[in-house]
Order: C-alpha cells, then sequence, then structure tokens
C-alpha cells in the first residue's frame, strides 16, 4: 500500500504536468532557423576612410565609412531577400517565442508541415538566385561606374550560387539523458532549469498574444472611430482580415494558460463575426456598434498590458 508521502508526491507530480508549462514543454518542438547571405556592404580599408576624411577635414580613425557592392533594389535582388522575409514571416506565425536566441517553438503535430514549408521557400530561394546570377555582370558593371575608384574585383565572388541559403533545425533544449544515470542530482538541476525555460515562455507567448491582439484591435477601433475630413476614416480590408488571421493562430498555438486572454480573443471574434468590411464603410450604425464594443476589448487588453510584467520577445537572428 501506498504511504501518505508517496500518494502526496504522486499528486504533487501529477499537477506539475498539468500546468502550462508543462502542456507547453510536452505539445512543442525547438526550431531554430538561420540563413547564409551575401553581404552587399563593406567597410573602406584604412587608406579609403583616410581620404574621406580628409576632404572634411577630419580624422581617419574618428569616421566610419563603407560602399555598398550591389544594388540591392535591382527587381531580381529584391526577389531574393523578399523570401528571407517570407521565411521569417512564417515562422513568426507558426511558432511561440522560447527564451534563447534564435529558438522558436513549433507544435510536433505541424512539424511535417513546417519541414515542408520550408523546403518550398528553398526551392525558391535556389530559383531566384539562379535569377539573379543571370543579371550578375550587369549589377556588377553599375557598381563599376557608381563607386568609381572604391570599385575593387576582389570584393565580388566568381558566382553568387552558394551564398544564399536557408537552413533549419530542431535543437534539443532537454536535458541530456544521460545525465539521467551519470549525475541525477544535476539532472534534476537541468530538469528544473528547463522546466523555469518553459514557464518563462508562457509568459512571453501571453504577451506576444496580448500585444498582438492590442494591437490589431486599437488599428480597426482608430479607422472605425470618428472622421477625417469631416468623412469617416477610411480602412482597408485587412483591418479585419488580420484580425482573422489571429483568431486563427491563436486557436493552434493556444496552451490554455490565460483564461481571461482567452475569453477577450472570444468576445473580440464574436463582435466582427459575420461583417464584411464594405458593411462597415456603408452601415454608420454597425459601424458604431463595433467601434464601441471594440473599445471595451481594448480597455482591458491595456489593463493586461499594465499589470503584465515587461518582458523582451526574443526575435530570430537577422
Amino acid at each position: 500500500m501506498a504511504t501518505l508521502l508517496e500518494e502526496t508526491e504522486t499528486d504533487i507530480n501529477a499537477a506539475a504536468e498539468n500546468t502550462p508549462a508543462a502542456r507547453l514543454q510536452s505539445a512543442m518542438s525547438a526550431t531554430r532557423i538561420s540563413f547564409v547571405w551575401f553581404g552587399t556592404r563593406k567597410s573602406l580599408t584604412a587608406v579609403q576612410k583616410a581620404q574621406a576624411a580628409e576632404s572634411f577635414g577630419a580624422a581617419g580613425d574618428y569616421l566610419s565609412a563603407g560602399k555598398k557592392l550591389l544594388d540591392t533594389r535591382h527587381p531580381r535582388f529584391k526577389a531574393v531577400n523578399s523570401i528571407r522575409s517570407r521565411v521569417r514571416a512564417y515562422w513568426n506565425a507558426v511558432s511561440l517565442p522560447y527564451p534563447e536566441p534564435g529558438i522558436r517553438l513549433v507544435r510536433r503535430e505541424s512539424l511535417g508541415s513546417f519541414q515542408e514549408h520550408l523546403q518550398n521557400y528553398r526551392s525558391e530561394l535556389n530559383e531566384a538566385v539562379v535569377e539573379l546570377e543571370a543579371h550578375y555582370e550587369i549589377l556588377r558593371s553599375a557598381a563599376r561606374e557608381r563607386l568609381g575608384e572604391l570599385y575593387q574585383e576582389s570584393d565580388y565572388p566568381a558566382s553568387l550560387r552558394n551564398l544564399f541559403e536557408v537552413n533549419w533545425e530542431f535543437p534539443s533544449v532537454e536535458p541530456p539523458s544521460y545525465l539521467q544515470q551519470l549525475n541525477p542530482q544535476l539532472y534534476q538541476q537541468q530538469c528544473r532549469r528547463v522546466q523555469a525555460r518553459f514557464e518563462e515562455a508562457v509568459q512571453l507567448a501571453e504577451t506576444a498574444f496580448v500585444e498582438e491582439l492590442s494591437h490589431l484591435v486599437s488599428h480597426l477601433s482608430d479607422r472605425l472611430s470618428g472622421q477625417e475630413d469631416g468623412r469617416p476614416k477610411i480602412f482597408r480590408d485587412s483591418a479585419i482580415g488580420n484580425l482573422q488571421e489571429f483568431f486563427e493562430r491563436f486557436r493552434t498555438l493556444n496552451i490554455r494558460s490565460n483564461e481571461q486572454l482567452e475569453e477577450l480573443v472570444e468576445t473580440c471574434q464574436q463582435i466582427v463575426s459575420g461583417i464584411a468590411p464594405q458593411q462597415l464603410r456603408t452601415n454608420g450604425g454597425l459601424r458604431q456598434q463595433v467601434a464601441t464594443q471594440l473599445s471595451g476589448v481594448q480597455s482591458v487588453l491595456d489593463g493586461l498590458l499594465i499589470d503584465r510584467p515587461r518582458r523582451q520577445i526574443i526575435r530570430s537572428p537577422q
């Protein structure tokens, strides 16, 4: 028969396993995305900085100066850079922050889709780099003309291929299992450290959700309230669409850690449910009704932002 102490420990462990942090830990996998990207800016040499400083009567070691190697405004270069932005946006949309630089948490059940999306982005990137490569000589010729004496052939690789990459991995944030046998005390210490990290991750996720919802509600409320030049303010369809996207992402990533936040999201969803942007443009009464209801949500969100400890969200590396 189990002793009272054993029963108590069992109850404590069961309660701990049902905390938001434990649910987050069991449902999520750590992910890291990194980029290899050809740098298009380079610092001037000491001699070049001294020459530039001389025209201003300044000391070269007090001057910071660089040169732009290629025109990144070229359509082919913009196409390459846009893929990096899209990868970051996708990663942020399907994941939650984690209190270690460069790591975000993705639902384990979504890892297959996550991998597929990134492989597609990698294929797009390779194709975009091939297109950029076809214009490389043109870009170099333009740089030669614009940089004048600052142009140096050695700054430019023979080819741009293999100089743009997107990579991803799934780093372990759990303590190594061998510690359990090698040093049980150290293993338990590391388990507590990981538990604390996930407790902080819960707070980071809640803060991110509250701040995003507050921004979206505030923007829509502002567009629906008041006038500009005697006419109702103009708002785009995205003011509603972005909220709908938030509701879907919250439903997917929510770990049921904050009932008040869940109620606010549900209330906000009910306010805009079934309402098309055009209805808000043409129906003044509906416009005012929605604006008033959203103001009530905003006031509660403002309270959450004031009461919640300010934490810095760890973002992906640039």
